[in-house]
C-alpha cells in the first residue's frame, strides 16, 4: 500500500509526502496567472522541490467552481512545453499531470509524466482507466459530485462519508479490473461539497483507510477555510496548515498543497508526535 511505482521512481508513502501544485492556468482560484511562462514554472517547481515536494502536479484546466470548459487542444498547448522543460530540468522529479482526458494522458506520458491525477476519477470519458493501465503509471482517483461548472449548485448527500466510500469502492474495482496497480484516492474537498460536507468529511477521514490505498488530501487555501474565517485564499495559509495537520492525524498519506514548506513542516511535526507517542 505504501510504495507507489512512478516510472522507475519509487514513492514511499509510509511517511506522508507533499505534492506541490503548479497551475498553468490564468484563472485558478488562488494562483491563477502567476506561472504562465515556462521560466516562471521552472523557478516555482525548483522552489517546491527544494522545499521538500516529492511530486510536482501540473494542471492546465482550472477546476475552480464555475470554471469554463477547456478544449483538449488548449490543454495540451499549455501542458506540453512546461512538461518538456520540467522533465529536462528535473529528470529525477516525480511529475504528475492533472487531467481527465485519455488523449492528454497518452500525450503527457509520452513526454515523461510519471502519474495521472484525474478529478473525474475515470468518469469523464470512456477508456480513461484503460489508457492509464496501458501507460503503467499511478492513478489518482478523485471524488466529485457534478462538474466544475455546477458542482457547488446546492450539492446534497444523505451521508457524505458513506457515499464517497461507495464511490471509491466502485472506481477502485473498475481501475483494478483494467490492470492499474498503483492507485491513490482523493476525497475531493470542495468538489461538489458545501462547508458542512467538507467538515463532516474531514471529521471522518480516517474511515477511508479501510479501502486499503493511500489517501490524498487537497485542502490548500480552499473555501472551507477562508469562508469560515471570513477572509480570502491569500490569507488562508494558517488555516491550511491546521487542516492539513488534522488530515495527517487521520492517516492521510499525501498532501496536495500550494505551500510546500509549510506542508512539509506539518508532516515532520506530526511524524515526530507519532514517534514519541509510540515510545510511551
Amino acid at each position: 500500500m505504501s510504495l507507489i511505482h512512478c516510472n522507475g521512481k519509487p514513492l514511499d508513502l509510509s511517511v506522508p509526502a507533499v505534492m506541490g501544485i503548479l497551475n498553468l492556468t490564468a484563472d485558478s482560484f488562488f494562483d491563477g496567472g502567476s506561472y504562465l511562462t515556462v521560466s516562471g514554472q521552472l523557478q516555482k517547481a525548483g522552489q517546491m522541490l527544494s522545499e521538500g515536494a516529492r511530486i510536482i502536479d501540473l494542471g492546465a484546466v482550472s477546476t475552480r467552481p464555475g470554471a469554463p470548459e477547456v478544449s483538449t487542444e488548449e490543454e495540451l498547448e499549455k501542458l506540453l512545453p512546461s512538461l518538456k522543460a520540467l522533465r529536462k530540468e528535473f529528470p529525477s522529479a516525480i511529475i504528475s499531470v492533472d487531467t481527465f482526458r485519455p488523449e492528454v494522458a497518452r500525450a503527457v506520458a509520452g513526454e515523461g509524466a510519471d502519474m495521472i491525477n484525474d478529478i473525474y476519477g475515470g468518469r469523464y470519458e470512456a477508456g480513461m482507466m484503460e489508457t492509464v493501465a496501458s501507460l503503467k503509471v499511478p492513478y489518482i482517483i478523485m471524488h466529485m459530485k457534478g462538474i466544475p461548472r455546477n458542482m457547488q449548485d446546492n450539492p446534497t448527500y444523505s451521508d457524505v462519508i458513506a457515499e464517497i466510500t461507495y464511490f471509491f469502492e466502485k472506481q477502485l474495482a473498475g481501475a483494478r479490473a483494467t490492470g492499474i496497480r498503483d492507485i491513490i484516492i482523493d476525497p475531493g474537498f470542495g468538489f461538489g461539497k458545501n462547508i458542512e460536507h467538507n467538515y463532516r468529511l474531514l471529521s471522518g477521514l480516517e474511515s477511508l483507510q479501510s479501502l486499503g490505498v493511500p489517501v490524498m488530501a487537497g485542502l490548500s487555501r480552499k473555501t472551507m477555510i477562508y469562508r469560515v474565517l471570513g477572509t480570502d485564499p491569500a490569507h488562508a495559509l494558517n488555516g491550511t496548515s491546521i487542516l492539513q495537520t488534522i488530515a495527517l492525524m487521520k492517516g492521510v498519506s499525501l498532501l496536495r498543497s500550494h505551500d510546500v514548506k509549510e506542508a512539509v513542516e506539518a508532516v515532520e511535526l506530526v511524524e515526530t508526535l507519532k514517534k514519541h507517542s509510540q515510545e510511551q
